[in-house]
């Protein structure tokens, strides 16, 4: 056990050494989907279709990490399953569906998605149903984490939610020219969607009150604020002072 947990140790820092990285690179290389869509990753592949191969993997993986625990019944392992679960299916099987459009999805952001979810899974089921220490959880609701943690997460998928559900209504059917996004935290950000999944995962983290969790929101940053930062400067391009006048940030609030 002790150099299993001596393993998953040093699989945590690598994967927090590669999102240092993986934000540095996001500085110079787009990440050329969506709005930011670039050929120079992969042919593309239909945005419904890559969503669902890009994230359902964690989704699975997860249930399967679950399912072969012994921990499986356990209220917080349990909870914070329900938590993890409720995000992925959303993303991976109903978010696709609500999709409007025929756009399109560089293969290559397939790949990396899929690799990376399916390490993320191995990272957050592997704490919590293996390698947590033996009663880590076992009073974990007389203590403040899941209450606080859950109340962010859930904070943070509502603004994800909206936010998504503002970008989905931007255009009607046919149309193909681009809007600036307003309403709910896109007040505030030109990345709300981004700005609520950061806020979900930070959640997590206080609710699982794990090194798993930290790394998982330093990769949700590493990955999302140069994209944000990438997005602003789209709009600032195709709208010049309509965007700019709005005085938003690009992903966090007041801040960044």
């Amino acid at each position: 056990m002790d150099n299993l947990l001596a393993l998953y140790t040093n699989f945590l820092w690598v994967m927090a050494a590669i999102a240092v990285v993986v934000f540095v690179a996001l500085h110079f290389f787009e990440a050329g989907y969506g709005y930011l869509f670039d050929r120079r990753y992969g042919p593309p592949v239909p945005n419904k279709v890559g969503w669902v191969v890009m994230e359902s993997p964690v989704f699975v993986a997860m249930t399967v990490l679950w399912a072969l625990s012994d921990r499986q019944w356990e209220m917080a392992p349990l909870a914070l399953f329900a938590m993890f679960q409720l995000h992925y299916f959303q993303r991976s099987f109903v978010f696709p569906l609500l999709m409007r459009g025929r756009s399109k999805m560089p293969l290559g952001i397939v790949a990396m998605g899929f690799v990376f979810n399916t390490l993320n899974a191995l990272m957050q089921g592997g704490w919590i149903f293996y390698l947590s220490p033996e009663g880590y959880y076992a009073d974990w609701f007389s203590r403040p984490f899941i209450y606080i943690g859950a109340v962010v997460f859930f904070a943070g998928m509502f603004i994800n939610w909206q936010a998504d559900y503002i970008i989905r209504h931007l255009r009607k059917e046919g149309d193909t020219r681009h809007y600036i996004p307003r309403g709910g935290m896109f007040r505030y950000v030109s990345s709300a969607n981004y700005f609520g999944e950061l806020v979900e995962w930070t959640g997590f983290a206080i609710a699982s009150w794990s090194w798993a969790g930290a790394v998982f929101v330093l990769w949700t940053f590493a990955n999302l604020a140069p994209r944000s930062a990438s997005l602003y400067k789209r709009y600032e391009r195709e709208f010049g002072e309509e965007f700019t006048s709005l005085k938003r940030k690009r992903i966090i609030p007041f801040i960044y």
